[in-house]
């Protein structure tokens, strides 16, 4: 990998961390394209600048995050199943990200249930508006709705969305629970990550390593506000369209 790799991940990273299209997923597609070898060091690299991307949320939330309890304790009690189901199967985890075929189906049957959702989803009268006020029991099973997504090509987004909107939030709620959950999410699969494989890495890695994070975070700073504005008045049946049509072409051209 050079510098240049480490550039256009940060940008597809930080483009598509908190779209429903599965940021994992076209990170290891991105890698194959451009011809990166599949290295440890390469698998650290793609959740470390997710980290980054991460952090663009943590700027533009921290006040919710840090200083509202009551927003804080649910993101805790969300936590808890990406945790368990992280130290429990990290080996088999990172063998997942060897296969594009994961990939390219999670992207497809994403795609699908995305579209059939919109079809036959209502929101309902009484819909939770403020995550602070959703109930501990939504937060820990918004917490396994984004265990999916350790599956690559199952967008960590779109699960908490999906699965917030099932259990009662309204979207704008959901969508920013789901940008919040992320922070803990990640801080705590990069500190894994890095923990686990860190020591084997050269000084060139860790420059590029930074320069990933530093270019996800400033492309998640507007990819961030888009995605808010763009949920106001559309559903996620474009993204549904997206993560199959992709998803076919991957299938025909590259596997």
């Amino acid at each position: 990998m050079n510098f240049l790799d480490a550039i256009l991940l940060g940008i597809v990273e930080g483009i598509t961390e908190f779209l429903p299209v599965s940021s994992t997923g076209h990170l290891i597609l991105t890698a194959e394209a451009l011809g990166i070898p599949e290295t440890e060091f390469l698998k650290t690299f793609e959740v470390s600048i997710q980290l980054g991307a991460i952090l663009a949320v943590l700027l533009l939330y921290w006040k919710r995050v840090l200083l509202e309890r009551a927003v804080f304790e649910r993101l805790l009690i969300a936590l808890l199943p990406a945790l368990g189901v992280g130290f429990l199967f990290y080996a088999s985890i990172k063998k997942l990200f060897e296969s594009e075929m994961t990939v390219v189906v999670a992207l497809f049957l994403g795609g699908v249930a995305l579209i059939l959702f919109e079809k036959f989803h209502t929101e309902k009268e009484g819909s939770v508006s403020d995550v602070a006020k959703m109930s501990y029991r939504t937060a820990f099973f918004i917490g396994l709705f984004q265990a999916l997504a350790v599956i690559p090509g199952v967008s960590r987004a779109g699960a908490t969305i999906l699965g917030g909107l099932l259990l009662g939030l309204k979207r704008k709620a959901v969508v920013e629970f789901s940008f919040m959950l992320a922070i803990p999410t990640m801080i705590a699969a990069t500190s894994l990550d890095l923990y686990q494989n860190a020591s084997s890495f050269s000084q060139n890695d860790f420059w590029l390593l930074l320069v990933g994070f530093i270019v996800s975070f400033l492309v998640a700073l507007l990819a961030i506000r888009f995605f808010l504005r763009f949920i106001e008045n559309h559903t996620f049946v474009p993204f549904g369209i997206y993560r199959i049509v992709i998803a076919i072409i991957i299938f025909l051209v590259i596997i």
